[in-house]
């Protein structure tokens, strides 16, 4: 028998082998730091309770970290704390990486009251307050390679698609971990490989609200890009960052959804958000005029105070509405499940009699046209904020086209039905005139017209024809608005020859946009941001609904200056013929 001697070249590469496979297997289980920030600004001493009690917390934390399928949030005395590991991790790379994360974070974050670090494999975090926030702060990282520019369009769309896609699939995870992943076919031999989380305690709503943000920074035409949230995550690359593997593996084990919800459930649902009447005349003195805070083409509006204190706007819908009371209800409890950031949410309804009443979250601060329009308050809305406005319409009118359970017109998108919230915060009001259809639909013709004129697209008002692109075309008026500062009804009162869209299409033809810029804006503002809101504003006013883009194509544009804008056509001119007398007014007419 021939006994094999390896010779001194055969041990050298057995021993680069074995240090390589060492190190693959070892990189494999370690984890790898991303970023942190230190949050709160103050501090506390050495050797005090709270550092106990921090120290405490965070050996709790790594404790567990082999245990609760990769989440655990605990509190010691006024500490609380959490860790949330990838979807895709193994319990003992989850182990490891909070505890390098419970090592490294107070290093980092010398004596800081709350802090959070994020590693590629995990997610920590401290904090004294009592209130986690899912949002803030936030941390992007970007790759440093771009996508080509012959790609780059193509790209951008696959990017709004998928990460829109594995949204919903996070917020609908039957697994419990609000944990998905995508791979979509960039080119025949490139993927692009996206992954997204929440913490699986995070609501629905609040799950959405985070990774809307995450995906609003991303889009810069990279090839990848991660956003780490406090709440959630969402990261994409043109390679496989994540487990493929372990990802494939738990799908299969994924049990199935369950079954949809009986007639049954549904009517419980519906109970569920029924008023009395007596409650409501309560809530509002009887519908006092004292109560009275708005009045539109639909019914008046008060304000109401349930007997715990909650406040409420009160829609009581005109007794000429052509809604019967089994439509009223079905859009009542169809309206009640929209839930956004940027929408304002109903909280039930009345029908009792002749009366069909609509409950809403009271929102403190008048609608947009109230600060838009008014020369004194006008000065409040500097251009931080109406750049944050425009982004929050579009990403309420993103959500009512595509993200909601069906998709949805709103049909009369103006500066009057938008609200802002104490912070400022536009919620998209009056869903009243709301038209559903079918996953299969992109237009729908009516003889019934209900809108704004000065807002409605010319395909709407001339032929009744509507669709989202019917909505893209309002949001561009309403963007054009803020931006300047005027009504699309102010040419006509002053005399002008112009229409506003006529007068935006000047100053962008001669080269001369940020003449159209409110005078009040102009010590302050951003050069790029008001240029690229007249862009896209001249986009969505163009005569041919084709030539619009999406609301998600929008708000691409709105978060990244590297998305390529096409040229815009001359805008619709159709409003110059109208009689301005019927503008601006809510109608209910009937094309013959």
């Amino acid at each position: 028998m021939r006994i094999f001697k390896p010779s001194s070249t055969h041990l050298l590469l057995l021993s680069l082998f074995t240090l390589l496979l060492t190190f693959a297997i070892a990189s494999e289980e370690t984890p790898i730091y991303s970023a942190h920030v230190c949050t709160s600004g103050s501090y506390y001493q050495p050797n005090t309770t709270f550092q106990t009690n921090l120290n405490i917390l965070l050996s709790s934390l790594v404790s567990n970290a082999t245990l609760h399928d990769g989440f655990f949030r605990t509190t010691v005395s006024e500490v609380k704390g959490l860790f949330f590991c990838r979807g895709d991790v193994t319990p003992s790379l989850c182990h490891h990486c909070v505890t390098a994360a419970a090592s490294n974070i107070t290093i980092y974050c010398t004596n800081q009251t709350e802090s959070i670090i994020w590693y590629d494999q995990c997610t920590l975090r401290y904090s004294n307050n009592s209130n986690l926030d899912n949002t803030f702060p936030s941390v992007n990282l970007i790759n440093v390679e771009s996508v080509p520019d012959s790609d780059l369009t193509r790209f951008n769309n696959i990017l709004a698609s998928t990460v829109n896609d594995i949204k919903h699939e996070v917020m609908d995870s039957n697994s419990g971990k609000k944990f998905a992943t995508k791979e979509v076919n960039f080119t025949s031999s490139v993927k692009l490989y996206t992954l997204a989380q929440c913490t699986p305690d995070m609501s629905t709503f609040d799950c959405d609200i985070c990774l809307s943000m995450a995906i609003s920074t991303l889009g810069d035409g990279k090839q990848g890009a991660q956003s780490l949230l406090p709440g959630c995550n969402l990261r994409y690359e043109l390679y496989p960052f994540y487990n493929v593997s372990a990802v494939s593996i738990q799908s299969e084990l994924t049990p199935p959804p369950p079954p949809p919800s009986s007639v049954v459930d549904d009517l419980i649902d519906v109970e569920s958000l029924q008023f009395d009447l007596a409650m409501v005349e309560a809530a509002t003195e009887g519908f006092s005029d004292e109560n009275k805070i708005g009045q539109g083409g639909f019914g008046v509006v008060y304000k109401g105070v349930f007997p715990n204190g909650q406040e409420i706007a009160v829609k009581r819908l005109s007794v000429t509405s052509l809604q019967g009371a089994v439509e009223f209800r079905n859009e009542a409890a169809l309206v009640a499940k929209l839930q956004h950031r940027n929408l304002v949410r109903l909280l039930g309804f009345c029908l009792e009699g002749w009366e069909k009443i609509l409950l809403y979250e009271y929102i403190p601060n008048k609608s947009l046209d109230h600060f838009l329009f008014d020369h004194v308050k006008q000065r409040e809305l500097d251009w931080s904020r109406r750049y944050k406005i425009i982004l929050g319409i579009a990403r309420g009118i993103l959500y009512l086209h595509e993200d909601s359970q069906l998709r949805i017109i709103h049909r009369d998108l103006k500066a009057s039905n938008v609200l802002l919230d104490e912070n400022m915060i536009p919620k998209i009001s009056d869903f009243g005139m709301a038209k559903i259809i079918q996953e299969d639909h992109t237009q729908v013709n009516t003889g019934r017209i209900v809108g704004t004129f000065g807002y409605m697209s010319p395909e709407y008002a001339m032929h009744g024809h509507f669709s989202v692109k019917s909505d893209v075309f309002s949001f561009g008026v309403l963007v054009l608005e803020i931006v300047s500062g005027k009504k699309n009804t102010d040419f006509y009162q002053s005399n002008h020859a112009d229409d506003l869209l006529s007068h935006a299409w000047k100053n962008w033809t001669e080269k001369t946009p940020l003449e159209f810029l409110d005078p009040t804006l102009r010590g302050s503002y951003s050069r790029n941001e008001v240029n690229r809101c007249i862009h896209i504003g001249l986009l969505c006013v163009q005569e041919n609904p084709s030539d619009r883009p999406s609301m998600a194509t929008i708000a691409l544009m709105l978060n990244s200056y590297s998305v390529t804008l096409s040229m815009p056509r001359q805008p619709a001119s159709f409003l110059r013929t109208r009689n301005p007398n019927r503008l601006n007014q809510g109608l209910d007419a009937k094309i013959n």
